[in-house]
């Protein structure tokens, strides 16, 4: 039964709630209404409270929200049956994060976690009919004054006492919006003998058949569950396992039963109830990325009965498949590349934060669309960062349908955390074992991660002179978290910390890498124990240092970019959406302004204005991240995978992302479409130097056919061409060519051509590039003729010189575009299509379209 309806809410000076404020009695009629999942910020707002937190500087005027006391409300009639001996409970999904529990006026127990579930026992408090509950949260504050405060906690010195999200006490992306409330559903369990408590399957065991990617001859999936017996008819009753036995069974997507078999329940020494079985599945379809084939999921069923009554239910989606983490190469050599079904891939994709700051608020179609277009970008990974949250089942829901590997964090970043203090740890236990047992049974769940940044950032502190105490919280990620795993989930690979390996635990040549020599200017080679360093310049901070970072997995790297221009006018205030206003200013949130300034010095120039600013900062964004992330795949024989930071915004500012808080894609996200698509054409190429042509395959099918090199100047002439033939054995990356730059050119000025690579006989898109960087291109003025059909077709043609990234605005959110973002020859047409979530054509009214070098 959940309990969504009829919540109230109402805040309170801390220690001024009425004292009947916890009692079925109190008139609440004149409390706010309220939803459940939410959170306090999003009630206020719902009911005009508070301004919007997002728009202009509002977020400082409703600090006051995180000093107060709140309480939420609701009644509920429920059914008890005298005849039988039923156990009730109350179920919490998220809590945020001090809260005491009260039903009918007893208080049944407190919380202080934000990343777990709670459950209550509630079999003595409820009482047939009418009901209340009551939800009081303390304010965070409380919980950490007074508490010692470490050497290294970035943005703030509080959290590391609190399991909280992290970002929300701001992050370099987003505001401090310390949020609380009822962040999970809410609902009443009864059981009766017995009821699964925890269910954990996993594929132990694939019998190879001749093509892989078809299926498996067979597998072999192993199912555990923990059961717990409730004691009947009082203390002299006991409790007992006889007589239960579980059905467990995996069907198919029309319900039919694939494999079954029954196993009975058996007592363990520890005094607890538990099956395990195995079922054999013939010819099964595997689960796998959205690239290399369908993510087919089982249904899973275990019911528990006892006789012929069935006493509970489990059933969740189940992929059969296998995930490993590679170390070591077949050669002994040091590696870091995931293995799906034995078949090694290459991970693309992006890191994801939470998809909105007001995480309790957060509607489920948000998810779906964010991971929607991920998978429209060729994305087959994402990357779940530590200083979040454990997401909710949603995105993991949509991550196991449309085909995407998560790379799981654990909830610790960017800083020191007291592994020394009993109590502490005992909550992160819990922690880290609920939200093991919650997630394992996960298809899409490849790899968890002990923590975001901090064994990295240890080490840099205490050689910089800013730590000199002990690492606080090591225990955590090296013993802690392994001990869990090793007795809760054998199924998938854990790895300490990201990034970590190597020499200063950010080597290239061991484990995963961040690469902040990029936008950040830290400088590199650094070794273990060294001082860091940072190069505050154009070459320190400019995307071609990428070139030179030969790291095995790329699992953090990008560059900022503005919001789309609606995101950006929809929570400004009027007059001040211009270039280095204090409102735009106040959208960026990282620590020193100048790096994107320095990184458009150098590649575009520095913008004169906002429409400029948009423009330079995308298109150094999208070129930017082009240039890192078709260098790692042409190394893919080394390198396993680039994870851009990051796919989403949580509020509406300038940050790395490549799609904006209004799901609007950046110019960046476009561009992926072609540089992580399963099939590139590549050319590595530097002023003066050879043109090196590359073909990397990402499939499972050798490709045969030709690249054809085409130059053309500005005004569409070609100045060269040349065909050059393709053999790209599967899963590799190829150099299939290269000439001598003045040859491309013959006598060309290189800053006005570009270059076309296009696939004839295999499948790829095609692709282009400037042999000069934008500021010291010779760009003439270009026209577009641009016919609009409504609904939702836009045909853009290029007249007389070539367009440089013509871009369609749209004053609304969520809006999908076919392209956009893209460059046009003379004569050259590209038709857009444009649609809500849904696919429906949308009106074009307010519709803009410009490109570069259009006036």
């Amino acid at each position: 039964m959940e309990l969504k309806e009829n919540w109230r809410l109402h805040g309170f000076d801390v220690g001024k709630a009425p004292i009947e404020a916890s009692k079925p009695t109190l008139d609440d009629r004149f409390w706010m209404t309220a939803q459940v999942p939410g959170d306090v910020h999003s009630t206020l707002l719902m009911h005009r409270q508070i301004a919007h937190p997002y728009f202009g500087h509002n977020d400082q005027s409703s600090r006051w929200i995180e000093e107060k006391e709140w309480w939420y409300r609701t009644s509920f009639h429920y059914q008890l049956d005298s005849d039988r001996e039923e156990h009730h409970e109350l179920v919490f999904e998220g809590l945020d994060t001090f809260a005491t529990i009260y039903v009918n006026g007893h208080e049944v127990g407190q919380t202080a976690n934000m990343h777990v579930g709670h459950v209550f026992d509630v079999t003595r408090v409820l009482r047939e009919g009418w009901n209340v509950i009551a939800v009081k949260f303390d304010p965070v504050r409380l919980h950490h004054e007074g508490k010692e405060l470490f050497q290294w906690s970035s943005y703030t010195k509080e959290r590391p006492w609190l399991r909280k999200a992290a970002m929300n006490f701001g992050w370099d992306w987003g505001p401090r919006m310390v949020t609380t409330g009822i962040w999970g559903s809410v609902r009443l369990r009864r059981s009766r003998i017995a009821k699964l408590d925890h269910v954990y399957a996993r594929t132990v065991h694939l019998e190879s058949s001749a093509n892989v990617l078809e299926g498996a001859a067979s597998a072999r999936v192993r199912i555990d569950a923990e059961v717990i017996v409730h004691r009947r008819g009082g203390w002299s009753g006991g409790r007992s396992a006889e007589g239960l036995e579980c059905v467990c069974r995996l069907l198919s997507p029309g319900g039919e039963a694939v494999a079954e078999t029954i196993s009975p329940v058996h007592a363990e020494r520890g005094g607890g109830f538990h099956t395990e079985a195995e079922l054999i599945v013939d010819s099964p379809k595997l689960w796998w990325t959205h690239d290399l084939g369908q993510p087919h999921l089982y249904q899973l069923e275990v019911v528990l009965r006892h006789g012929q009554e069935d006493l509970d239910r489990f059933t969740t989606p189940f992929g059969i498949r296998t995930i490993e983490l590679q170390t070591k190469d077949a050669e002994g050599k040091e590696a870091f590349a995931f293995l799906l079904n034995g078949v090694k891939i290459y991970a693309k994709g992006a890191n994801w934060i939470p998809a909105d700051h007001f995480i309790g608020a957060i509607p489920g179609e948000r998810y779906d669309d964010l991971v929607s277009l991920s998978v429209e970008a060729n994305m087959n990974m994402l990357r779940v960062w530590g200083g979040g949250i454990y997401e909710k089942d949603v995105f993991y829901d949509a991550c196991d349908r449309q085909g995407v590997l998560v790379w799981q964090d654990f909830a610790f970043a960017n800083a020191l955390f007291p592994d020394f203090n009993r109590n502490f740890m005992e909550n992160v236990r819990s922690e880290v074992e609920s939200n093991v047992k919650r997630l394992r049974n996960r298809a899409s769940l490849a790899l968890w991660c002990g923590n975001n940044e901090i064994d990295w950032l240890v080490d840099m502190k205490t050689a910089g002179g800013d730590i000199h105490c002990p690492f606080y919280g090591e225990t955590i990620y090296h013993e802690l978290i392994p001990d869990v795993l090793q007795q809760y989930d054998d199924s998938r690979p854990y790895w300490p910390s990201s990034p970590f390996g190597g020499n200063d635990a950010n080597d290239p040549g061991v484990g995963d890498r961040h690469n902040w020599q990029v936008w950040h200017g830290s400088v590199y080679p650094r070794k273990f124990g060294e001082p860091p360093q940072l190069d505050y310049s154009i070459k320190g901070v400019s995307f071609k240092n990428y070139k030179k970072d030969f790291a095995l997995f790329s699992s953090e790297f990008g560059m900022h970019a503005s919001a789309n221009r609606y995101t950006l006018e929809k929570f400004i205030p009027q007059g001040e959406f211009y270039w280095n206003s204090s409102e735009m200013a106040y959208r960026n949130k990282d620590t020193n302004h100048l790096k994107g300034i320095l990184l458009m010095e150098g590649y575009t120039g520095i913008p004169q204005n906002i429409e400029e600013y948009m423009n330079y900062s995308m298109l150094t964004q999208a070129e930017g991240l082009k240039y890192g992330i078709e260098h790692y795949r042409r190394i893919k024989h080394r390198n396993g995978g680039a994870l851009v930071w990051q796919l989403n915004d949580s509020w509406p500012g300038t940050s790395w992302s490549m799609i904006d808080y209004e799901l609007l894609p950046k110019a960046s996200y476009y561009y992926a479409k072609t540089f992580f698509h399963p099939v590139l054409l590549s050319l590595d190429h530097e002023p003066g130097e050879d043109l090196r042509v590359w073909v990397v395959n990402d499939t499972m099918k050798e490709l045969a056919g030709t690249i054809e090199l085409r130059v053309v100047d500005f005004a569409g002439k070609e100045v060269f061409s040349r065909s050059l033939h393709v053999q790209a054995a599967a899963n590799t990356a190829v150099e299939i060519g290269q000439l001598a730059e003045a040859e491309a050119l013959q006598n060309a000025d290189p800053g006005r051509v570009l270059v076309q690579l296009q696939a004839r006989g295999f499948a790829a898109p095609e692709n282009r590039y400037y042999l000069r960087d934008p500021k010291e291109l010779a760009m003439p003025a270009a026209q577009l003729e641009v016919q609009a059909d409504n609904p939702g077709k836009v045909t853009i043609t290029a007249t007389k010189h070539l367009a440089r990234m013509v871009k369609l605005d749209l004053p609304r959110s969520n809006t999908r575009f076919s392209d956009n973002f893209f460059d046009l020859l003379p004569g050259e047409s590209r038709t857009v299509l444009i649609t809500d979530r849904e696919g429906q054509p949308v009106t074009l009214d307010g519709l803009r379209v410009s490109a570069l070098n259009v006036q």
